[in-house]
Protein backbone atom coordinates (compact mmCIF):
# COMPACT_ATOMS: atom_id res chain seq x y z
CA UNK A 1 0.00 0.00 0.00
CA UNK A 2 2.89 2.18 -0.16
CA UNK A 3 1.98 5.11 -2.57
CA UNK A 4 5.84 5.35 -3.92
CA UNK A 5 5.43 1.91 -4.72
CA UNK A 6 2.29 1.65 -6.80
CA UNK A 7 1.79 5.27 -7.05
CA UNK A 8 -2.05 5.31 -7.95
CA UNK A 9 -4.48 6.69 -6.01
CA UNK A 10 -5.60 5.15 -2.72
CA UNK A 11 -8.92 3.57 -4.15
CA UNK A 12 -7.33 1.99 -7.21
CA UNK A 13 -3.87 0.99 -4.85
CA UNK A 14 -6.29 -0.60 -2.71
CA UNK A 15 -8.62 -2.57 -5.12
CA UNK A 16 -4.54 -3.96 -6.69
CA UNK A 17 -3.44 -4.82 -3.37
CA UNK A 18 -6.41 -6.65 -1.83
CA UNK A 19 -8.38 -7.82 -5.10
CA UNK A 20 -5.26 -9.26 -7.08
CA UNK A 21 -1.46 -8.90 -5.52
CA UNK A 22 -2.37 -10.59 -2.07
CA UNK A 23 -5.13 -13.34 -3.39
CA UNK A 24 -3.05 -14.38 -6.14
CA UNK A 25 0.43 -13.94 -5.12
CA UNK A 26 0.76 -14.07 -1.31
CA UNK A 27 0.90 -17.90 -2.08
CA UNK A 28 3.37 -17.65 -4.64
CA UNK A 29 5.86 -15.47 -2.72
CA UNK A 30 5.65 -17.55 0.27
CA UNK A 31 6.54 -20.85 -2.16
CA UNK A 32 9.21 -18.72 -3.32
CA UNK A 33 10.68 -18.28 0.40
CA UNK A 34 10.62 -21.51 0.98
CA UNK A 35 13.05 -22.32 -1.17
CA UNK A 36 15.50 -20.13 -0.16
CA UNK A 37 14.56 -19.82 3.98
CA UNK A 38 16.78 -21.11 6.74
CA UNK A 39 15.11 -23.40 9.46
CA UNK A 40 18.26 -21.92 11.68
CA UNK A 41 18.32 -18.44 10.61
CA UNK A 42 15.27 -17.37 8.90
CA UNK A 43 14.99 -14.79 5.84
CA UNK A 44 18.32 -14.58 3.83
CA UNK A 45 17.76 -10.45 4.14
CA UNK A 46 16.77 -10.52 7.39
CA UNK A 47 20.02 -12.40 9.23
CA UNK A 48 22.59 -10.96 6.45
CA UNK A 49 21.34 -7.75 7.24
CA UNK A 50 22.19 -8.24 11.00
CA UNK A 51 25.46 -9.71 10.14
CA UNK A 52 26.25 -6.77 8.47
CA UNK A 53 25.48 -4.55 11.54
CA UNK A 54 27.75 -7.01 13.88
CA UNK A 55 30.66 -6.94 11.07
CA UNK A 56 30.45 -2.59 11.12
CA UNK A 57 29.48 -2.88 15.17
CA UNK A 58 33.17 -4.25 15.63
CA UNK A 59 34.79 -1.32 13.74
CA UNK A 60 32.95 1.46 15.20
CA UNK A 61 32.46 2.90 19.20
CA UNK A 62 28.70 4.15 18.09
CA UNK A 63 25.94 2.13 18.85
CA UNK A 64 24.55 0.29 15.42
CA UNK A 65 21.30 -0.53 15.15
CA UNK A 66 18.68 -2.13 12.24
CA UNK A 67 15.09 -0.96 10.99
CA UNK A 68 13.59 -2.00 8.09
CA UNK A 69 11.22 -0.02 5.80
CA UNK A 70 8.19 -2.86 6.49
CA UNK A 71 8.44 -4.93 9.08
CA UNK A 72 10.81 -5.25 12.52
CA UNK A 73 12.76 -3.27 13.28
CA UNK A 74 10.52 -0.32 12.52
CA UNK A 75 12.50 3.08 12.59
CA UNK A 76 10.71 3.89 15.48
CA UNK A 77 12.28 0.37 16.88
CA UNK A 78 15.81 1.48 15.94
CA UNK A 79 15.31 5.10 17.37
CA UNK A 80 14.16 4.10 20.56
CA UNK A 81 16.79 1.46 21.01
CA UNK A 82 19.66 4.22 20.29
CA UNK A 83 18.31 6.18 22.95
CA UNK A 84 18.12 3.52 25.29
CA UNK A 85 22.05 3.16 24.71
CA UNK A 86 22.78 6.96 24.41
CA UNK A 87 20.33 8.55 26.39
CA UNK A 88 22.21 11.88 25.07
CA UNK A 89 22.24 10.91 21.62
CA UNK A 90 22.55 14.38 19.35
CA UNK A 91 22.81 12.84 16.11
CA UNK A 92 21.87 9.57 14.43
CA UNK A 93 23.18 8.34 10.89
CA UNK A 94 20.99 6.24 8.47
CA UNK A 95 22.46 4.37 5.79
CA UNK A 96 19.42 3.31 3.04
CA UNK A 97 21.15 0.10 1.77
CA UNK A 98 20.02 0.64 -1.67
CA UNK A 99 22.81 2.02 -3.79
CA UNK A 100 20.56 3.57 -6.54
CA UNK A 101 17.54 6.23 -5.62
CA UNK A 102 14.51 5.34 -6.30
CA UNK A 103 10.79 6.36 -5.38
CA UNK A 104 10.12 2.85 -4.45
CA UNK A 105 13.29 2.19 -2.35
CA UNK A 106 15.74 4.68 -1.31
CA UNK A 107 13.42 7.35 -1.36
CA UNK A 108 10.26 5.66 0.72
CA UNK A 109 12.77 4.61 2.89
CA UNK A 110 13.81 8.34 3.78
CA UNK A 111 10.62 9.48 3.55
CA UNK A 112 9.16 7.24 6.20
CA UNK A 113 12.28 7.23 8.57
CA UNK A 114 11.96 10.83 8.66
CA UNK A 115 8.10 11.06 9.29
CA UNK A 116 8.95 8.93 12.53
CA UNK A 117 11.62 10.85 13.63
CA UNK A 118 9.71 13.83 13.20
CA UNK A 119 6.12 12.72 14.61
CA UNK A 120 7.99 11.81 17.90
CA UNK A 121 9.93 14.34 18.56
CA UNK A 122 13.42 13.11 18.78
CA UNK A 123 15.71 15.30 20.29
CA UNK A 124 18.78 14.11 17.78
CA UNK A 125 19.19 14.92 14.31
CA UNK A 126 18.80 12.77 11.51
CA UNK A 127 21.08 12.52 8.37
CA UNK A 128 21.07 10.17 5.50
CA UNK A 129 23.95 9.06 3.19
CA UNK A 130 23.09 9.76 -0.03
CA UNK A 131 22.63 6.82 -2.71
CA UNK A 132 26.23 5.43 -3.53
CA UNK A 133 26.21 4.06 -7.11
CA UNK A 134 29.19 5.70 -8.17
CA UNK A 135 30.95 6.52 -4.90
CA UNK A 136 34.53 4.86 -4.78
CA UNK A 137 34.42 2.62 -1.51
CA UNK A 138 30.85 1.25 -2.81
CA UNK A 139 33.07 0.26 -6.57
CA UNK A 140 35.99 -0.92 -5.52
CA UNK A 141 34.25 -3.56 -2.89
CA UNK A 142 31.59 -4.29 -6.03
CA UNK A 143 34.32 -5.33 -8.06
CA UNK A 144 36.69 -6.86 -5.83
CA UNK A 145 33.64 -9.02 -4.72
CA UNK A 146 33.25 -10.06 -8.24
CA UNK A 147 37.03 -10.77 -9.06
CA UNK A 148 36.88 -14.38 -8.11
CA UNK A 149 34.20 -15.03 -10.27
CA UNK A 150 36.05 -13.56 -13.16
CA UNK A 151 38.87 -16.37 -13.32
CA UNK A 152 36.54 -18.97 -14.64
CA UNK A 153 35.61 -19.30 -18.07
CA UNK A 154 32.87 -17.48 -19.18
CA UNK A 155 31.33 -15.80 -22.56
CA UNK A 156 29.38 -13.04 -20.67
CA UNK A 157 28.64 -11.17 -17.47
CA UNK A 158 24.90 -10.07 -17.25
CA UNK A 159 23.87 -6.98 -15.05
CA UNK A 160 20.64 -7.23 -13.62
CA UNK A 161 18.92 -4.66 -11.43
CA UNK A 162 15.82 -4.46 -9.65
CA UNK A 163 12.64 -3.15 -12.34
CA UNK A 164 10.58 0.22 -11.91
CA UNK A 165 7.62 1.04 -14.16
CA UNK A 166 9.21 3.51 -16.41
CA UNK A 167 6.59 6.29 -15.26
CA UNK A 168 8.89 6.11 -12.17
CA UNK A 169 11.85 7.41 -13.94
CA UNK A 170 9.82 10.35 -15.29
CA UNK A 171 8.26 11.47 -12.12
CA UNK A 172 11.51 11.49 -10.51
CA UNK A 173 12.92 14.02 -13.27
CA UNK A 174 13.68 16.93 -11.88
CA UNK A 175 13.89 19.02 -15.28
CA UNK A 176 10.02 17.26 -16.07
CA UNK A 177 11.58 16.96 -19.95
CA UNK A 178 15.08 14.66 -19.73
CA UNK A 179 14.26 10.99 -19.03
CA UNK A 180 13.13 8.59 -21.24
CA UNK A 181 12.71 11.73 -23.40
CA UNK A 182 15.87 12.98 -24.90
CA UNK A 183 17.75 10.26 -26.84
CA UNK A 184 20.37 8.37 -25.19
CA UNK A 185 19.15 10.44 -22.62
CA UNK A 186 21.48 8.29 -19.58
CA UNK A 187 24.65 9.71 -21.87
CA UNK A 188 23.38 13.11 -21.89
CA UNK A 189 24.37 15.30 -19.19
CA UNK A 190 21.50 16.54 -17.24
CA UNK A 191 20.48 17.71 -13.21
CA UNK A 192 17.95 14.86 -13.79
CA UNK A 193 20.07 11.96 -13.18
CA UNK A 194 20.67 13.05 -9.74
CA UNK A 195 17.27 11.04 -9.02
CA UNK A 196 17.44 8.76 -12.11
CA UNK A 197 17.42 4.96 -11.67
CA UNK A 198 18.01 3.88 -14.94
CA UNK A 199 21.05 6.59 -15.30
CA UNK A 200 22.33 5.55 -11.83
CA UNK A 201 22.40 1.85 -12.51
CA UNK A 202 23.73 2.35 -16.27
CA UNK A 203 26.69 4.19 -14.49
CA UNK A 204 27.47 1.68 -11.81
CA UNK A 205 27.62 -0.90 -14.42
CA UNK A 206 29.65 1.67 -16.87
CA UNK A 207 32.01 1.85 -13.65
CA UNK A 208 32.41 -1.58 -12.60
CA UNK A 209 33.55 -2.76 -15.96
CA UNK A 210 36.47 -0.33 -16.43
CA UNK A 211 37.75 -1.32 -13.43
CA UNK A 212 37.60 -4.48 -14.46
CA UNK A 213 38.47 -3.99 -17.66
CA UNK A 214 35.86 -5.73 -19.63
CA UNK A 215 35.13 -5.26 -23.31
CA UNK A 216 31.74 -4.22 -24.28
CA UNK A 217 30.63 -7.29 -26.24
CA UNK A 218 31.18 -9.20 -22.87
CA UNK A 219 28.78 -7.26 -20.97
CA UNK A 220 24.84 -6.34 -20.87
CA UNK A 221 22.10 -4.91 -18.81
CA UNK A 222 18.39 -5.90 -17.37
CA UNK A 223 15.91 -5.39 -15.04
CA UNK A 224 14.56 -7.88 -13.25
CA UNK A 225 11.19 -8.25 -11.03
CA UNK A 226 8.65 -6.36 -13.45
CA UNK A 227 5.43 -6.86 -12.41
CA UNK A 228 2.67 -5.35 -15.00
CA UNK A 229 3.92 -3.87 -18.52
CA UNK A 230 5.45 0.01 -18.66
CA UNK A 231 9.12 -1.85 -16.59
CA UNK A 232 12.09 -1.14 -17.73
CA UNK A 233 13.65 -3.04 -20.34
CA UNK A 234 15.37 -5.49 -21.23
CA UNK A 235 13.86 -7.70 -18.90
CA UNK A 236 15.88 -9.86 -17.16
CA UNK A 237 14.42 -13.39 -17.57
CA UNK A 238 13.52 -12.41 -21.63
CA UNK A 239 17.63 -11.86 -21.74
CA UNK A 240 17.98 -15.02 -20.10
CA UNK A 241 16.00 -16.76 -22.02
CA UNK A 242 17.47 -15.37 -25.78
CA UNK A 243 21.08 -15.77 -25.13
CA UNK A 244 21.61 -19.14 -25.81
CA UNK A 245 20.24 -18.59 -28.91
CA UNK A 246 23.06 -15.94 -29.79
CA UNK A 247 26.20 -17.99 -28.77
CA UNK A 248 26.03 -17.26 -24.88
CA UNK A 249 26.60 -20.39 -23.43
CA UNK A 250 28.51 -19.54 -20.02
CA UNK A 251 26.83 -17.02 -17.96
CA UNK A 252 28.10 -14.75 -15.09
CA UNK A 253 25.14 -12.88 -13.61
CA UNK A 254 25.93 -10.14 -10.64
CA UNK A 255 22.83 -8.09 -9.10
CA UNK A 256 24.15 -4.74 -7.67
CA UNK A 257 21.23 -3.14 -6.79
CA UNK A 258 21.16 -5.44 -3.67
CA UNK A 259 23.71 -5.30 -1.37
CA UNK A 260 21.98 -8.30 0.35
CA UNK A 261 20.91 -11.39 -1.37
CA UNK A 262 17.42 -11.84 -0.78
CA UNK A 263 14.54 -13.40 -2.97
CA UNK A 264 14.75 -11.84 -5.74
CA UNK A 265 18.38 -12.79 -6.07
CA UNK A 266 18.30 -16.31 -4.46
CA UNK A 267 15.04 -17.20 -6.03
CA UNK A 268 14.46 -15.34 -8.16
CA UNK A 269 17.72 -15.14 -10.06
CA UNK A 270 19.64 -17.98 -8.72
CA UNK A 271 16.99 -20.94 -8.79
CA UNK A 272 14.65 -19.46 -11.41
CA UNK A 273 16.73 -17.45 -13.98
CA UNK A 274 18.94 -20.23 -13.94
CA UNK A 275 16.65 -22.83 -14.74
CA UNK A 276 15.38 -20.44 -17.53
CA UNK A 277 19.00 -20.15 -19.01
CA UNK A 278 19.92 -23.78 -19.13
CA UNK A 279 16.45 -24.80 -20.26
CA UNK A 280 17.08 -22.80 -23.17
CA UNK A 281 20.38 -24.18 -24.07
CA UNK A 282 22.91 -22.54 -21.67
CA UNK A 283 25.75 -24.85 -20.29
CA UNK A 284 26.67 -23.13 -16.93
CA UNK A 285 25.17 -20.15 -14.83
CA UNK A 286 26.69 -18.35 -12.08
CA UNK A 287 24.99 -15.67 -10.19
CA UNK A 288 27.76 -13.45 -8.02
CA UNK A 289 26.50 -13.17 -4.03
CA UNK A 290 26.08 -9.72 -2.82
CA UNK A 291 27.95 -7.68 -0.98
CA UNK A 292 26.94 -9.19 2.07
CA UNK A 293 29.55 -8.97 4.56
CA UNK A 294 32.50 -8.40 2.45
CA UNK A 295 35.32 -6.55 4.24
CA UNK A 296 35.57 -3.99 1.97
CA UNK A 297 31.67 -3.60 1.30
CA UNK A 298 32.05 -2.63 5.42
CA UNK A 299 35.03 -0.72 5.22
CA UNK A 300 32.69 1.38 3.16
CA UNK A 301 29.99 1.86 5.24
CA UNK A 302 32.33 2.86 8.25
CA UNK A 303 33.80 5.75 6.35
CA UNK A 304 30.62 6.78 4.63
CA UNK A 305 29.53 6.99 8.55
CA UNK A 306 32.89 8.94 9.95
CA UNK A 307 32.89 11.13 6.80
CA UNK A 308 29.19 11.83 7.54
CA UNK A 309 30.00 12.93 10.81
CA UNK A 310 33.36 14.69 10.60
CA UNK A 311 31.44 16.92 8.06
CA UNK A 312 28.75 17.41 10.89
CA UNK A 313 30.93 18.63 13.70
CA UNK A 314 32.49 21.14 10.76
CA UNK A 315 29.18 22.47 9.99
CA UNK A 316 28.26 22.98 13.90
CA UNK A 317 31.76 24.72 14.47
CA UNK A 318 32.10 26.88 11.06
CA UNK A 319 28.32 28.07 12.42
Amino acid sequence: MDEKVIDYSWLFRTLLVKGIIVPFRAAKSAEAYQTIWSEEKGSPLIYLTYELRNALQEQVSEPVVVAMRYGKSSPKDAFDELMQKEPQLDEVIAVPLYPHFAMSSYETAVDYAKQIHQKNNYPFTLDFIKPFYNDDAYLQALTENMKPYLEQDFDHILFSYHGVPARHIKKSDITGKHCLQVADCCNVPSSAHKFCYRHQCFDTTKNVVERLQISKDKYSNSFQSRLGKGWLQPFTDKRLEEMPAEGIKKLLVVCPAFTSDCLETLEEIAIRGKEIFLEAGGETFTMIPCLNVHPLWVSALKKWVQDNSENSKMLLKNY
